[in-house]
């Protein structure tokens, strides 16, 4: 059976090599490439390696590489056919029948490709020639070079009703191929069909192997009743599911592992030009899921990148609609809005490459755009209107599919909703009222439970710093496992990547992760382990600054439950603590560079940020009825 080229192109598309590759290798990802031990040789040291955005796959020790078909031909001694059968099964398509119908489609295909290409080669031409002078004159203004011309084969397209028509007729193309190609108009209230394109500067829209498969025109007019006008549908076309560039950029991407979308023929044009082959553009359109796909084919994180204008913001909210159900871990986009109004082109031509460079390296991500839709001109004066943007955010949350990432986004989302509404959230963990102390009936957290502000933690030793060597929360993290060892095991994966500062703190957590590795049972034994190391000196200071603390859950009679919660806030404070300060000390750098108002104001927001942490307490206020402490008030 005979397959077209794109029915092939499609599977690729649809199916990841590394897919097909698993079911017989077991890969392990590797910067922007998958790794493993080769399926025909027997070898201790992985040389095989899967590239998705190549397609290909490559097997140093057996001089072997190929696309999805050559790996099961290879693998499974299958035929090309059976391959293709395999392969379309698993892409959700269905076998082309080899019919007559079939294979005059086919031909019909290939007829559409070859008049499209002589089109582009027409538009090149009278670009080149007397007539194209208007439209030179206006790619000298954009800026386009005659190199950039010449990658991008931007023509022109002459102001005659029938000059394309008639060249591609004396070529031998027939009217009907042409209105198939998109390239002419019709209707039954037109008597003879004519060009479509007439007096713009054309740009050649090319599927993922670089065939012509459509045009985009920019009209020369001012008056033009359309600015930009693409191709229609057809079936070569589909504009929904084709990226402007992308045969281009492929390369690109996968050496930068990074693709930027940008709105318009020449903002692609002018970001190749300055320095960023890895751009692409939907087509005219809002993005699309099929674009999306595309996009992620290219990069976990695409950079989207709108005009600064309300039309670009809109865009970019259009998108984060779109988006949204289809995100996951290791899938999503990144956001980048320009300012003063400016499209790529613009800014690049006003301020230069850095300029445009410094705004990509600063992308919002996708939460952020969510948030700054639904918040920044929402009048939040009343509870009920409160409510009604808790509300929106959980319904639109719920659009996200995968599980884990629907939950964090509520997590964050709920976060910033607390700083917003300014709410006192230590209300949620006090006693209600004296009765309700003794009776020693207690809120409890949640398992997000957001950290409480309090004197106890505040006005405690052990947090104002007592001279130790070890930051005080490092300290509270470290002598909560040491008094209550049975917490270890089912933190010691966070124990593990925990990022501490003094070297003493780090030699301590060390410990306690050998002293788990070695001991599954005995905890009693924590304290001698650790002396035989030669910590008793470090944990003697530890508990010096914890021995006048009124902080109860730190102490070895407290409730494991009280001590685990405790700990739980204590890692979640440290962990924000530290991204914070990663944040803040880029926005100085970006600020010492350029300052700007958009980072003198993220700069306020970390500190504000950061202030409400600075003794925040890692113990939930009111803990305690389970583990008998005496009466006393934190």
């Amino acid at each position: 059976m005979r397959f077209s080229p794109s029915f092939l192109d499609e599977i690729r598309a649809r199916v990841p090599v590394s897919e097909v590759v698993r079911q017989k290798v077991k890969l392990r990802k590797e910067g922007r490439e998958w790794r493993g031990l080769s399926p025909f040789n027997a070898e201790k040291t992985p040389s095989f390696y899967v590239n998705d955005q190549k397609m290909r796959w490559f097997d140093f020790s057996a001089g072997k590489n190929g696309n999805i078909f050559d790996f099961l031909m290879e693998t499974e001694g299958l035929s090309f056919p059976e391959a293709v059968e395999r392969l379309a099964a698993l892409a959700g398509l269905a076998l082309p029948v080899e019919t007559k119908e079939q294979q005059e489609q086919d031909r019909r295909r290939a007829t559409l490709g070859e008049a499209l290409e002589a089109a582009a080669v027409f538009f090149e031409k009278r670009l080149a020639g007397p007539a194209g002078r208007e439209a030179r004159a206006y790619l000298d203004r954009r800026q386009i070079s005659l190199s950039s011309r010449e990658k991008f084969r931007i023509g022109f397209a002459p102001a005659e009703r029938h000059a394309l028509r008639d060249h591609l007729a004396a070529k031998g193309a027939s009217v009907e191929t042409m209105i198939e190609a998109g390239l002419l108009v019709h209707g039954e209230d037109i008597a003879v069909p004519y060009d479509r394109f007439r007096n713009r500067v054309m740009f050649p829209i090319c599927d993922r192997s670089g065939r012509v498969i459509a045009f985009g025109g920019r009209a020369l007019e001012a008056d033009a009743q359309a600015k930009y006008l693409n191709s229609p549908e057809t079936a070569l076309f589909h504009k929904g599911a084709t990226l402007y560039n992308l045969h281009n950029a492929r390369k690109a991407a996968h050496e930068t592992a990074a693709v930027i979308a940008v709105e318009g023929y020449v903002d692609v044009i002018a970001l190749t030009a300055a320095g960023f082959p890895h751009a692409v553009a939907p087509l005219g359109t809002a993005l699309t899921p099929e674009q999306c796909a595309l996009l992620w084919r290219l990069a976990e994180e695409p950079i989207l990148c709108f005009d600064g204008d309300k039309a670009g913001l809109k865009a970019a909210f259009r998108a984060v609609d779109t988006a949204l159900p289809l995100i996951g871990p290791g899938r999503t986009l990144r956001f980048v809005l320009l300012p003063d109004g400016q499209d790529p082109d613009e800014l690049l031509r006003s301020s230069g490459a850095e300029a445009l460079a410094d705004a990509l390296n600063r992308p919002l991500p996708l939460v952020d755009l969510l948030w700054m839709r639904e918040t920044e001109a929402a009048t939040l004066d009343t509870p009920e209107r409160r409510a009604a943007l808790e509300r929106r955010l959980q319904e639109i949350t719920g659009q996200i599919r995968d599980d884990d990432l629907r939950r964090h986004y509520l997590q964050e989302l709920k976060q910033r909703l607390d700083r917003l509404f300014d709410r006192d959230r230590r209300t949620k963990f006090r006693r209600p009222d004296s009765q309700r102390q003794r009776r020693g009936r207690f809120a409890q957290p949640s398992d997000d439970a957001p950290l409480t502000i309090g004197p106890a933690l505040a006005n405690s030793p052990l947090f104002r710093g007592v001279k130790s060597g070890i930051a005080p929360r490092e300290a509270l993290i470290l002598l909560i496992l040491i008094n209550h060892p049975d917490l270890i095991d089912p933190r010691v994966e966070e124990l593990a990547t925990l990022d501490l500062n003094s070297p003493d703190a780090r030699a301590l957590r060390d410990a306690l992760l050998r002293f788990a590795e070695l001991n599954d049972s005995n905890k009693a034994e924590l304290r001698p382990f650790l002396f035989s190391l030669g910590l008793d000196r470090t944990i003697a200071r530890l508990e010096a600054m914890a021995a006048h603390s009124t902080l109860w859950s730190v102490r070895p009679e407290a409730a494991t439950a009280d001590a685990g919660e405790s700990l739980r806030q204590a890692f979640v404070l440290h962990r924000r603590s530290l991204a914070l300060n990663r944040e803040l000390r880029a926005v100085q750098a970006m600020l010492a560079d350029k300052p700007n108002e958009r980072d003198y104001a993220r700069l306020r927001d970390i500190q504000t940020q950061l202030s409400a942490l600075d003794g925040a307490e890692a113990a939930v206020e009111g803990y305690g009825s389970l583990s008998g402490r005496p009466s006393r008030n934190l």
